[in-house]
């Protein structure tokens, strides 16, 4: 932020600096920017003691200006939030009025395209105000456009340093008011105008310039101050922006107590232009008789992701502001990378679809609203791209607040869906949606769906984990408390059964599970390893972000090929240049016919199982797996079509509340996030469609001989499982 200028010199230090500035500016004007070479007085060496240590020419170079994140709407690329160190938009010279630019040569330097970069006559004038007010710069530096450029162009340069300390001293270097300093600007303004047209440097001046109120650049203040462009401002409106430049903080427009301020330096500025015949009379007459706050339309900066208005997608903002500084089109280092999104100027395309969104952010706040006093009820929704790991949808109940104070129960600066170093919690036991990767590991290791295991509720000991055996103790309930026998494992998926998969797990290595899952993406959220015990292949153990489990069944979707999760497609940089994303990552992580199977089998929730209630019925073809931890602490659905897979979770994001025993205006909450996932996956199968899932081989399963023919239906589709089965869930 720029401020106001402080000036502590003595008459002496007045004097001897306006001594130094005069003998410098007339050698710099008179050789071109060449060495001083000689100087009268003690005052004046001191003074450019370092001159040679200035550098001659200074490029303009970028400035920091916003950046724009987009995501889709209504079938386009939309903006839906900005971010910026400086609150600044680049305005080419067509786009600002003329108005402006005859206020800025008006008010800040009258003969600003009649001198050079120095004027030795304004130098002058500042030097006996000065002396006759005992203090330096006291009657005004003698400044013209191109050296107040310099000192500006210098700041920006300060602050787009990455290393805090030395940042602070470049900021410092850059506004001390001392003689050096000018003296460098003097000669930097010589080398500036050597370069750049006067057009050129009145243009980046006033793109440059602070006018208080966080507003940078003419544009952006104009957007501030009056809810227009910097095109189209009158006489009086840019009187009053220009007047800002010298005193930001006291005579900006934030606020009717800096009217007065502004009101009296806006008249000078007008009578100047009258005086070079820039407005006429009346339109003078006309512009001096306006009060400020009759043209004044404050416009609020909607700069952060707090202030993002489409619904749902602040957490997304977040999330995008966490990740687009490790990409690497934005620079070979973490430092330069940071320091070029803080120089900014980017438009970053995302993959977020904003209508599906505020779908989906609806459903989460119906059925599992942030308001609940009786626990920490946290719902999270998330969908994924299945062919390409492109993130859709990202939802949750908590609304986005980072404030020190946190906005209360019903907000939080976490994005539950993602891990913990994405700004993200610790995660969520996944309950029975990790069964799916006992399922596969299954398959893999040439076991059928139509084999049957004993699901008698015992200890299910010992296991083998890493190739040893291990003999803790195991002994796993089903949700319904009940004996199920022997069960297909097609029907054990179905069914979700605890036990039926506990006896899988034991004809399996658990680590080979834990790779399988791997595989698919599948890590815990806060970091650590996963577990590979016993009870986690039914779903404790390990705690999972929701769009991890998305990523790990659209991988089954995908016919075992996974894709690593993507949020932003394309950035656009200040010049207009596309830049690579984040880059798109798939690969074949199960094998096709295995992935066929889990399909197949994992369509059974939907159809006769765990799952039914969720079931669009909209034609298009779905699988997935429901969850729910001990006590119904946390529940899930993750599931979709071959195009898009859904995570919908709901449950205690503190404490322990047993949903099961809590209802709400529908119904159960253990269930809410079966209507959640629902609601939203008939949404997205609407506008995203999906196709038949590859069809799973025939499987051979041989049959006990027998002494009556049998009685049972003929099996159907070929994994020696009946078709007739319609085995309620337990639970």
């Amino acid at each position: 932020m720029r401020t106001q200028r402080a000036r502590p010199f003595s008459f002496l230090a007045a004097a001897a600096g306006f001594v130094t500035l005069s003998v410098a500016a007339g050698t710099l004007v008179a050789v071109g920017a060449a060495p001083v070479v000689a100087v009268a007085g003690q005052g004046a060496g001191a003074a450019i003691q370092a001159f040679d240590d200035i550098p001659e020419f200074i490029e303009i170079g970028k400035l920091q200006q916003r950046n724009v994140l987009y995501a889709n709407k209504g079938g386009q690329q939309v903006p839906f939030a900005t971010l910026y160190s400086e609150n600044r938009v680049n305005a080419a010279w067509g786009d600002v009025a003329q108005t402006l630019k005859d206020a800025a040569v008006a008010g800040e330097d009258r003969r600003f395209y009649e001198h050079g970069a120095v004027d030795l006559n304004s130098l002058a004038r500042a030097a006996v105000g000065s002396i006759a007010k005992s203090s330096f710069g006291a009657a005004g530096g003698g400044s013209t456009i191109a050296m107040q450029l310099v000192r500006n162009v210098l700041i920006a340069q300060a602050d787009s340093v990455s290393d805090e300390k030395k940042r602070q001293a470049a900021l410092a270097q850059a506004t001390e008011e001392t003689p050096r300093r000018k003296v460098a600007e003097m000669k930097l303004a010589i080398g500036l105008e050597k370069k750049y047209s006067k057009d050129e440097v009145l243009l980046a001046y006033l793109n440059i310039a602070y006018f208080g109120d966080h507003a940078y650049g003419v544009e952006a203040a104009a957007q501030h101050f009056y809810g227009k462009g910097a095109k189209a401002l009158s006489a009086a409106e840019a009187a009053s922006l220009l007047a800002t430049v010298q005193y930001p903080e006291t005579r900006n427009m934030s606020t009717p107590k800096n009217y007065t301020a502004n009101t009296a330096r806006r008249d000078v500025i007008l009578k100047s232009m009258l005086a070079e015949k820039k407005i006429d009379r009346a339109a003078f007459d006309a512009a001096v008789a306006s009060s400020v706050g009759s043209y004044v339309h404050l416009t609020p900066a909607t700069q952060g992701c707090m202030a993002v208005t489409e619904p749902g997608a602040q957490q997304w903002c977040d999330l995008i502001r966490r990740q687009v500084t490790s990409l690497p089109s934005l620079g070979a280092t973490a430092a330069e990378r940071e320091r070029n999104w803080r120089v900014g100027g980017y438009q970053v395309h995302t993959t977020l679809d904003l209508d599906q969104t505020a779908d989906a952010k609806g459903q989460v706040d119906t059925y599992a609203p942030n308001t609940e006093t009786r626990y920490d009820l946290g719902g999270v929704v998330t969908s994924i791209e299945a062919k390409t790991g492109r993130v859709l949808v990202m939802a949750q109940n908590k609304d986005f607040n980072e404030t020190a104070d946190g906005g209360g129960s019903t907000s939080s600066a976490i994005n539950y869906a993602v891990d913990h170093d994405l700004g993200g919690g610790n995660g969520f036991q996944p309950g029975s949606t990790y069964k799916p990767f006992t399922l596969l590991e299954w398959l893999k290791q040439g076991h059928r769906l139509g084999e049957t295991v004993n699901a008698a509720p015992r200890d299910f000991s010992p296991n083998t984990v890493c190739g040893s055996r291990d003999y803790t103790s195991f002994r796993p309930k089903n949700d319904d408390g009940g004996n199920p026998g022997s069960v297909s494992v097609r029907q054990a998926t179905a069914r979700s059964i605890n036990t039926a998969f506990a006896a899988m797990a034991q004809k399996l290595d658990l680590c080979d599970i834990r790779e399988t899952a791997k595989s698919l993406g599948v890590h815990s959220a806060d970091g650590a390893d996963l577990v590979a015990y016993p009870s986690a292949t039914i779903g404790s153990g390990n705690t999972v972000a929701p769009l991890t489990m998305a990523a790990a069944f659209a991988g089954i979707a995908n016919g075992g090929e996974f894709c690593t999760p993507v949020m932003i497609d394309s950035v656009t940089d200040s010049e207009g240049k596309k830049l690579a994303g984040q880059a798109q990552h798939c690969e074949q992580a199960i094998d096709p016919t295995v992935a066929a199977k889990a399909a197949s089998a994992l369509q059974g929730p939907f159809a006769s199982g765990t799952a039914t209630a969720a079931n669009p019925h909209d034609g298009v073809p779905i699988l997935g797996k429901t969850g729910t931890t001990d006590g119904a602490e946390q529940t899930w659905l993750v599931g979709g079509s071959t195009n898009v897979v859904t995570a919908a979770w709901v449950g205690n994001l503190t404490g322990h509340q047993n949903q099961y025993r809590i209802y709400g205006a529908y119904g159960a909450m253990n269930q809410q996030r079966l209507t959640i996932w629902k609601h939203v996956q008939r949404s997205l199968n609407a506008a995203y469609g999906g196709d038949a899932f590859a069809a799973a081989p025939q499987e051979y399963t041989p049959r006990a001989p027998k002494i009556t023919p049998p009685t049972s239906s003929p099996d159907s589709d070929g994994d020696g499982e009946s078709s007739t089965d319609t085995s309620t869930p337990a639970g």
